[in-house]
């Protein structure tokens, strides 16, 4: 399924993932409002929402009333673990098969990143 496909809620939660991952929101950071958030990304607010409240749900997002959203302590250590092990069982795999149908060498490709 491309990105396209996948349902703009979960296309807004992937992005305020990248967000903390990246460390433009670090643990205890407030986000964008809602209406802020739907805003910038041409979306309806009701559906930012639900993107919010999926990580107020599992925990990544922490909410003060009256006051607004924040990241909550731990999340970015959390996610980071989630994406890697998302990365090794779903990405990683396809990769390597491809690294080997090329004949890629691993210290060749690290080369190429120090360049």
């Amino acid at each position: 399924m491309s990105s396209q496909d996948r349902p703009v809620y979960l296309r807004l939660r992937d992005v305020i993932a990248e967000s903390i991952l990246d460390g433009t929101y670090g643990d205890g950071d407030a986000l964008p409002s809602v209406r802020a958030f739907a805003a910038q990304h041409g979306a309806n607010p009701l559906t930012a929402a639900k993107a919010y409240q999926g990580f107020q749900d599992e925990g990544f997002v922490a909410v003060k009333r009256g006051v607004g959203m924040f990241v909550a302590e731990g999340a970015s250590a959390r996610l980071r673990h989630a994406a890697r092990d998302s990365f090794l069982r779903d990405e990683w795999p396809r990769i390597l098969r491809n690294m080997r149908r090329l004949h890629l060498d691993p210290a060749e490709l690290l080369e190429q990143v120090g360049r």
